[in-house]
């Protein structure tokens, strides 16, 4: 008694999904005996009951939109020049790397600090040893008298 379940070996032609695991689609559209027929449970008149409607993104039934509600601030300045930055350290180790007593603009970008379109900004931060001669399109007054103390220049693009 205690075993009253059938055994079947199970092959591709009786496999089934657990019960409940699936539903059937709600086809609507198909007659007035189905239920779902007349308007296809989509009510009466209004934007919504007609074909081709598409609501507009963000559109909350007339409610003011929250991107209308949150309030905004700030501005980007379309002007701002955006400068990427090189300190005085990273100089030093890119000149004792390839020997170099002249950095300009093309030996950043084949050392991968830059790319062919950036600005380049050069910062005092960190400290030289060897008197380079730097090539950048902006410099700061702290990197400026590092370069020139030892005896390079800073010449601005």
């Amino acid at each position: 008694m205690l075993n009253n379940k059938i055994n079947y070996d199970m092959n591709l032609s009786n496999l089934k999904p657990a019960v409940g695991a699936t539903k059937t689609r709600k086809r609507v559209g198909r007659g007035s005996g189905s239920g779902l027929g007349g308007t296809s449970t989509r009510g009466h008149k209004g934007a919504k009951s007609r074909s081709g409607y598409s609501r507009k993104i963000g559109f909350e039934g007339g409610q003011m939109p929250l991107q209308r509600r949150v309030p905004k601030f700030g501005f980007k300045n379309i002007n701002r020049v955006e400068y990427k930055a090189i300190n005085l350290d990273t100089l030093q180790k890119l000149a004792e790397a390839k020997n170099l007593t002249k950095i300009g603009i093309n030996d950043f970008i084949e050392a991968g600090f830059i790319s062919s379109n950036q600005l380049v900004k050069i910062l005092g931060n960190g400290s030289l040893t060897n008197k380079i001669d730097v090539e950048a399109n902006a410099f700061s007054k702290s990197a400026v008298a590092a370069i020139e103390s030892l005896g390079g220049n800073a010449v601005k693009l």
